[in-house]
C-alpha cells in the first residue's frame, strides 16, 4: 500500500474555538479525499452491497452537494441550484473519467467557496435560510459542527467502501 498523497494534520490540541472546528473539518476533508486516491471511475462508481447504490462517487458528489447547500444556500443565501442532475447515491455503473473528473473539481471549488464563506463570518452569524432541522436559522458554529459530523460519518462509509474495493484501510 502506497502512502497516501493528500496532506492531513491534526487540529492543535490547544487551539481556540474557531481553529479547533476549522481544524477539524479540514482533517476529515483530507481523510476523505485520501480514501478516493488511486482509484479508476468503475472503483469509484462500485456499489457497496445490494441493494444499497451507495459508492465513492456518489459520496464525493453527496459531499459536493453538501458544501454547497450548507454553506452557500442555507447559510449566504444564494439559490439552491444543485450541481448535478442526478442523486447522489444513484447507481453510477459506467462511470467515465470525466465524470470521475468533473465531480472531483466541483468537491473541490465547493470546499473553497465554504472556506470563503466561512472566513468572512462571526461564529455567532445566523444562516440566511432556516435550518431544515429546527426551521429556525443556525449559527455558522453549529454549521460547522454538523459538516464534520457529516464528514465523520461518511468517512466511516468511505472506508468501508474503500476496504472492499481494493483491501485498503486506515484512518
Amino acid at each position: 500500500m502506497t502512502e497516501p498523497s493528500t496532506p492531513r494534520s491534526l487540529p492543535a490540541s490547544t487551539a481556540d474555538e474557531r481553529a479547533s472546528l476549522c481544524g477539524w473539518l479540514e482533517f476529515h476533508r483530507a481523510t476523505f479525499a485520501r480514501k478516493l486516491e488511486g482509484l479508476s471511475a468503475a472503483q469509484m462508481a462500485t456499489r457497496s452491497a445490494p441493494p444499497s447504490d451507495l459508492s465513492l462517487l456518489g459520496l464525493l458528489r453527496h459531499h459536493a452537494e453538501g458544501e454547497r447547500w450548507t454553506f452557500q444556500h442555507l447559510f449566504r443565501g444564494d439559490d439552491d441550484v444543485p450541481y448535478f442532475d442526478t442523486d447522489d447515491f444513484a447507481d453510477f455503473t459506467g462511470a467515465d473519467e470525466a465524470m470521475v473528473a468533473a465531480s472531483m473539481q466541483q468537491w473541490l471549488a465547493a470546499c473553497d467557496e465554504s472556506r470563503r464563506i466561512e472566513a468572512a463570518a462571526s461564529l455567532d452569524d445566523l444562516s440566511a435560510e432556516p435550518g431544515p432541522w429546527a426551521d429556525e436559522p443556525v449559527s455558522l458554529r453549529w454549521l460547522l459542527l454538523h459538516t464534520i459530523e457529516e464528514y465523520a460519518r461518511h468517512n466511516g462509509h468511505a472506508d468501508l467502501l474503500r476496504e472492499r474495493i481494493d483491501g485498503n484501510t486506515g484512518w
